[in-house]
């Protein structure tokens, strides 16, 4: 366990420019297993991440791969896997509880937020698309779709 905690300690110091896994999010397991594909590495650094419950940290001081920097950031993709269901159904509807906190992670202004809802209504079916798989898929297509609105690009 000591070993561990010493691996996690290294880790900690020495992560603060790498990037978050677009799948596992921001933590030690992503740092552990940083450029591996599948789904085990992504298992297993998902559950590292989860055992250490390191990400609140790393999103605070922005280190083990947790950026601060734009709008979608490690705490937004972390919302969106968690609610992605009732997010979707949120947005189809355009309104409604996970909306609204989705809203905020995105310092959407209060003046705003109605645009906001609106528009994911009627962008749904390109936010939502075949083509979108993941959360940061998901997103992304958000980010594009509200770069096109001309007071919601603001917060892109």
């Amino acid at each position: 366990m000591l070993k561990k905690l010493a691996l996690a300690a290294v880790l900690a110091a020495g992560s603060t420019a790498a990037f978050a896994d677009a799948d596992a999010g921001c933590g030690i397991g992503s740092q552990v297993w940083a450029g591996q594909s599948g789904k085990v590495p992504k298992i297993l650094a998902a559950t590292t991440n989860g055992i250490f419950a390191n990400q609140l940290f790393g999103i605070t001081f922005g280190t083990l791969g947790c950026s601060g920097t734009g709008t979608v950031t490690a705490q937004v993709v972390t919302f969106t896997n968690e609610n992605a269901e009732t997010l979707a159904r949120d947005m189809a509807v355009g309104k409604g509880e996970s909306l609204n906190v989705l809203a905020e992670l995105l310092s959407i202004k209060a003046e705003d937020k109605a645009r906001f809802f609106a528009v994911t209504k009627q962008n749904f079916s390109e936010i939502y698309s075949a083509d979108n798989q993941t959360s940061v898929e998901v997103l992304a297509s958000l980010q594009s779709v509200m770069a096109q609105d001309d007071i919601l690009k603001a917060y892109v």
